[in-house]
């Protein structure tokens, strides 16, 4: 601090700090203005007048805040020998902490928010040339070039228009004042004209600016509209936009708020002259809530509003497919009202309310479609498999061979099953169970029970992978049962496929396990009572459909080792009773979860060492088989090789993955059980069904290239024997999300836990695998933020069905839910 100048600890009153600070604000902006030439003034140049002043700060200043301006007055009093740049940086950093001093001690006043009358928003004129479904192109002012790019989203007639919804909205309904305004949001601000110049870039004779000083009772702000052309910098041109905002005109102007070294400013904004200040604003944008759409290459964002306004009068006759008296008791809006407000809303509170009433109605229709599904499987008739009474029956023996015995959840589990099977109705229930939590005994059990009952099971696996190694588990039990199974994939040879075939047409098989290949349409069964499909997630709705088509209406059990959050459970399996079995095996060794960078790569590997040396088995698994050019990701072949010729030298190493044929991965996953190949390389296939108990390492490279659920399924892999097992996650991400998601796979082993956190960071879409698992198409609806308005939806449902299962009395809601139907038949037409 200067010498002679002695701050006293209070605080400086802002009426004192005012007077000081606009002048050298106002010399620091000419200086800037004029090109850094140290201006030259009636009785000083600008150095010393910078000088002089900042030496003559007012008192009641913190010495702290003073020192940080003072320290910059060493500067300008060899303003002179600086350079361009250095002249600059110290303008620069001079006006900033001026700024930041000003800003700490403005006074806080308690000013309302200004206020801004909008004309009403055009609702088009009557409606006479078109309806909902007329074709786009048909439209007054829609030509054919507008109509093809619209296509090109989708958006074939005026009401898919009219349910192609915002992705965002800019919120200039967020009216302040200049000292409310926020950096990073959207704003609007009534302020008065100050001060006006419109001028060509120094710099850029091709770029024009305007720049307006407007003032509030709370604060200043300078405001500045950029256009580029030289038609713009011709001083006629430039002379009208000034005149266009005389000093005292009130204006209203809209943007984003960005932060700059001199404090908020807006970022391309709108802005409108009020005719006065109680006059409306007249923009379609300014103090408006501006929907944002997704766009195509020539399809401007204000053409796309345009046209959802010509078509939003459609909306004044359009039936609530919603009865009165459910509005009511759930509180919703009408939905004429909710598809108006969704396109153009009021404020946030109308938007919200019109959001809840399209996000029910999608959930509703869902869950109705669920429901009815549910009612039709209820109304067909289907063989009751009843087993005698007492006596040693095939279940019973089959337990009895088991070297362990059931789980409390496994238990209770195949009760609920038997009690289905014995019903004249087709059985649907789905069995959720954590990995390793035993579901193939039980599945096991229930197709004895229809064996038992003089019926033909089948079990359908995703994978030949996976199929393979319930046929050989089977095959441990079943010879001692006399029970008769074989094994149906894409790599059956055709002699064997014919014959088995044909004991299966005449009833000789029993007990039939496959793949996809179950589907084809000589596949055909004597008797068949009971399906069971596993891994579930990984088959559409229609492929179900076609395997139960194939007997005269069997039971459906479908299991799924990927637990399912519950609002995803109620999207997708609506129409099924759900059982858990949610305890472990008796003897399972916690998993440990370690989570190393790419760089500790050498330490995992010498824990695969330890292991092997005590009898154990490792897996190292990769997201791909080989190289690619275009992600800059080690492979599981390059890995393979790396491993067997110099990290694991002394060791035997496999490979496996899924472009390998049906016997060679076979081949290797036999090896790796006999304990012939100690150290399998391998891809994704591993995730589900291959049953090592001896392996105890689980690494997994590139980790962060998979998702939650999916890791944790094949940390599933492990932890089968009695040895302590270790998942080890390589991360080479420097991304700090990609890392708190693995973080939660080290802290918990809670299946469902994790499968919420999937859900939430990667969709509904990834974590069921694949588009065609049935999967709803919500446009506006979310799994995991709308789950209270999911429960209401289907309890609303089911209570419609149980009344009403034809929906004979809605018939509103019977058409909505045709059109759906027919919208997705398209889309699927479309897509094949």
């Amino acid at each position: 601090m200067a010498a002679g100048h002695q701050p006293s600890p209070a605080s400086a009153e802002p009426a004192a700090l005012e007077p000081w600070l606009q002048p050298l604000q106002q010399a620091l902006g000419l200086e800037a203005a004029r090109g850094f030439a140290n201006l030259k003034g009636r009785q000083s140049c600008f150095s010393a007048f910078l000088a002089q002043q900042l030496q003559q700060g007012p008192q009641g200043l913190p010495a702290a805040e003073l020192g940080r301006v003072l320290a910059l007055r060493e500067g300008f009093l060899r303003y002179d020998e600086l350079s361009l740049a250095r002249r600059q940086s110290l303008v620069r950093q001079c006006r900033e902490r001026l700024h930041a001093l000003r800003q700490a001690h403005r006074p806080v006043l308690a000013v309302a928010p200004p206020r801004l009358r909008l004309v009403p928003a055009s609702k088009g004129g009557v409606v006479r040339n078109f309806n909902a479904d007329t074709p786009l192109a048909e439209i007054p002012g829609v030509g054919p070039k507008t109509a093809s790019r619209l296509a090109q989203l989708g958006l074939l007639l005026a009401r898919d228009l009219l349910h192609y919804y915002p992705r965002d909205y800019l919120d200039y309904a967020n009216l302040v004042r200049i000292a409310g305004l926020e950096p990073g949001r959207t704003a609007t601000i009534v302020a008065t004209v100050r001060r006006s110049h419109a001028f060509a870039s120094p710099r850029n004779p091709n770029l024009s600016i305007l720049e307006l000083q407007l003032v509030d009772c709370t604060g200043r702000i300078r405001v500045s509209r950029f256009f580029a052309g030289q038609r713009f910098s011709s001083p006629g041109w430039l002379k009208t936009q000034q005149r266009q905002y005389p000093p005292g005109a009130t204006v209203a102007v809209s943007g984003l708020v960005k932060e700059t070294a001199y404090g908020p400013a807006f970022q391309d904004p709108l802005i409108e002259v009020l005719e006065s200040a109680q006059a409306p604003v007249r923009s379609g944008a300014i103090g408006r809530m501006l929907p944002v759409y997704g766009l195509t290459e020539g399809l401007g964002a204000d053409r796309l509003r345009q046209l959802v306004e010509v078509v939003l009068p459609l909306l004044r006759d359009w039936p609530d497919p919603l009865p009165e008296s459910i509005r009511r008791s759930q509180g919703l809006m009408g939905r004429a009202d909710a598809l108006t407000q969704i396109h153009a809303p009021a404020n946030q509170e109308q938007l919200q309310a019109s959001r809840r009433r399209l996000v029910f109605d999608e959930f509703l229709l869902l869950q109705l479609s669920l429901a009815q599904r549910r009612h039709q499987l209820r109304q067909r008739q289907a063989l009751p498999l009843l087993l005698l009474p007492g006596g040693e029956g095939l279940v019973e023996r089959f337990l009895a061979i088991l070297p362990f015995a059931l789980t409390q959840a496994q238990e209770r589990v195949l009760a609920e099953i038997r009690a289905d099977l014995a019903r004249p109705q087709p059985m649907a229930r789905l069995v959720q169970g954590d990995v390793g939590s035993g579901k193939t005994v039980v599945a096991l059990a229930s197709l004895l029970c229809a064996i038992e009952a003089g019926c033909q099971g089948a079990l359908m696996a995703p994978t030949e992978v996976l199929a393979e190694q319930h046929y050989r588990k089977l095959g441990e039990w079943l010879p001692q049962l006399h029970v008769s199974s074989a094994l149906l994939t894409g790599s059956t040879p055709a002699p064997r496929r014919r014959a088995l075939l044909q004991d299966l047409a005449n009833g000789q098989l029993q007990l039939l396990v496959g793949t996809h290949a179950l589907l084809e349409d000589p596949v055909q069964f004597d008797r068949l009572g009971l399906v069971v499909v596993d891994e579930q997630h990984r088959f559409g709705v229609r492929q179900r459909n076609r395997l139960l088509a194939k007997g005269l209406q069997p039971h459906l059990l479908t299991m799924t080792a990927t637990p399912i959050p519950r609002t995803l459970a109620l999207s997708v399996h609506g129409d099924l009773d759900v059982s858990q079995i949610d305890g472990l095996p008796p003897g399972r060794q916690p998993i440990r979860t370690v989570l190393l960078k790419g760089s500790q790569r050498q330490r995992a590997y010498g824990l695969i060492r330890e292991q092997v040396a005590l009898g154990q088995r490792a897996y190292v698994v990769l997201p791909l088989v080989e190289e690619s050019e275009k992600l800059d990701l080690r492979s599981a072949v390059e890995v393979y090789h790396q491993l067997k010729e110099e990290v694991f030298a002394e060791l035997r190493v496999g490979l496996l993955h899924g472009r390998l044929n049906s016997a060679d991965k076979q081949a290797a996953i036999a090896a790796f059980a006999a304990g012939d190949t100690q150290v399998l390389v391998s891809t994704t296939v591993v995730e589900v069904g291959v049953d090592v108990p001896q392996a105890s390492v689980m690494l997994i490279d590139h980790a962060e290239r998979f998702g939650l659920a999916q890791l944790h399924q094949l940390r599933g892999r492990v932890g089968r024997g009695a040895a302590a097992s270790h998942c080890l996650l390589i991360n080479d991400s420097s991304n700090v999300l990609a890392r708190q998601r693995l973080e939660l796979l080290v802290r918990s082993s809670d299946g469902f836990e994790i499968a919420e956190m999937d859900l939430r960071l990667r969709g509904p879409g990834q974590v069921l695998g694949t588009r065609q698992s049935g999967l709803p198409d919500l446009a506006l609806a979310s799994l995991t933020d709308d789950g209270e308005v999911l429960e209401r939806a289907r309890a609303v449902a089911q209570e419609i069905t149980q009344a009403d299962p034809s929906l004979e009395a809605h018939p509103g809601l019977a058409q909505a839910l045709a059109e759906q139907r027919r919208r997705q038949m398209d889309q699927a037409a479309r897509l094949n």
